[in-house]
């Protein structure tokens, strides 16, 4: 997990919030938690190394 926070926020349709917030809810997710993995993934996807030096995990084992 993170230790330090950065806000992003973003633009969507008020019905896709709301869709996405529900199926978050019924997986026991925030909408936070999937979009933050979401990132990661993506960034994995793409080879960008995003950890700090220094920290345990590489990007390919960020869960």
């Amino acid at each position: 997990m993170e230790t330090k926070t950065a806000r992003l926020t973003i633009l969507i349709d008020p019905d896709k919030k709301e869709a996405f917030e529900l199926l978050c809810a019924q997986q026991d997710l925030t909408a936070s938690q999937v979009v933050r993995q979401l990132i990661r993934d993506y960034l994995v996807k793409h080879g960008v190394h995003f950890e700090k030096p220094g920290q345990s995990k590489s990007a390919n084992q960020a869960g």
